[in-house]
């Protein structure tokens, strides 16, 4: 059996479809390829899908974080808190613009930012929370957002691989005053490309938003530019596929949901052999990656890869101890989650048409590396 961690047949299913758009919008008489009626009508659909007053799509997920650092005017001498384990566009947005990334430890179990390093850092100089939701968890918003008002700081909620994912009945990406989403291919609702959006209740920061993403324009009068901004303009032909995708999204993510609370099921008895599972339960849960925390990380996975099976390591040093945030480190300081989980963990595969039988098997075989 092989089961890669990657799987190259993500939109095999709907390789006509895609074909069929690619002539529809090629051949529209409109001849309109970026920001027209498709993608008008996905980010309807998004903003009634998730219950956002404004949904603007953009480039992709790092330009969705890009316009949203934008839109709160955040630039040199400003500091933004960021998690020291994340992907690195939570650090490069905000150092592209000439601030201060400052990293927060991770929670050593659940790897998303842990709200009792945040307080500490925040200064005078402190403009924004960014806090990213990681693999299977939610970031804990409840207590960041109280965090954030408490010092009068908006929050940038990465939420761009947790689409779909709800904690105490608000969705992911409405948590904050601005959210992101991506539609990299093997994100929850990815696409065949590039893609991403922000959302926000905020009227004024959506129009800022969408000034952003096309030059500083307003949509309504060409080469009139209001603000500097940027060319993260969305598809149409990725919109066209994304409003074919949409409807199927639910399925795909219970899919995955479901495989979710499998694993934890079968590897959460593990523990005492140096296996930690997500917590398990499905409020706060993102299902883009499984990833457990591994004493014998190299072991385990030297194992399953003779079994067939992909695994993959996120994140293998974290962002302050890499060579292009290292003058964002300050010396002597250290973030003891972050280098825990990095060192530890390890994600298997979860996406959403394996079969039973390849589920079983992924866990079958965890299970008996440690037996």
């Amino acid at each position: 059996m092989t089961l890669p961690f990657f799987p190259p047949d993500l939109f095999e299913g709907d390789r006509d479809v895609l074909l069929k758009l690619l002539h529809e919008v090629g051949t529209d008489p409109e001849q309109k390829f970026i920001l027209g009626r498709r993608t008008a009508a996905l980010e309807k659909e998004l903003r009634e899908m998730t219950g956002a007053g404004d949904v603007i799509a953009c480039g992709s997920g790092t330009g969705a974080l890009t316009l949203a650092v934008h839109a709160l005017d955040i630039g040199p001498g400003d500091e933004v808190i960021v998690p020291a384990f994340c992907c690195q566009p939570v650090a490069s947005t905000v150092a592209n613009v000439g601030a201060t990334p400052v990293f927060a430890d991770a929670d050593p179990w659940t790897m998303v930012l842990d709200p009792d390093a945040v307080e500490s850092l925040i200064t005078e100089r402190t403009r924004a929370i960014m806090p990213a939701h990681v693999f299977s968890i939610m970031a804990d918003m409840p207590r960041i957002a109280e965090i954030a008002a408490r010092h009068d700081l908006p929050v940038i909620e990465d939420a761009a691989v947790a689409q779909g994912a709800v904690l105490d009945g608000r969705p992911a990406g409405l948590w904050g005053d601005l959210g992101v989403f991506s539609f990299f291919q093997v994100k929850a609702f990815g696409t065949a490309g590039e893609g991403g959006v922000v959302l926000t209740d905020r009227p004024e920061l959506a129009r800022r938003v969408r000034e952003l993403r096309n030059h500083g324009q307003d949509g309504i009068t060409r080469f009139l530019h209001h603000r500097i901004g940027h060319n993260s303009r969305f598809d149409e032909i990725i919109a066209a596929f994304q409003l074919h995708r949409l409807p199927g999204f639910p399925d795909r993510l219970e899919r995955r949901a479901q495989i979710a609370d499998y694993y934890t099921e079968r590897f959460t008895p593990l523990r005492d052999r140096g296996v930690v599972a997500p917590p398990p339960g499905r409020n706060g849960r993102c299902y883009y990656v499984y990833s457990l925390l591994i004493e014998r990380r190299e072991d385990l996975r030297a194992y399953l890869t003779e079994r067939g099976i992909g695994t993959h390591i996120y994140y293998p040093v974290p962002l302050p101890l890499q060579p292009a945030f290292a003058e964002f480190a300050p010396e002597g300081v250290r973030w003891p989650g972050a280098e825990q989980v990095s060192r530890r963990n390890l994600a298997i595969p979860i996406w959403p048409h394996m079969s039973d039988a390849d589920v079983e098997y992924v866990a079958d075989s965890v299970c008996e590396f440690f037996d």
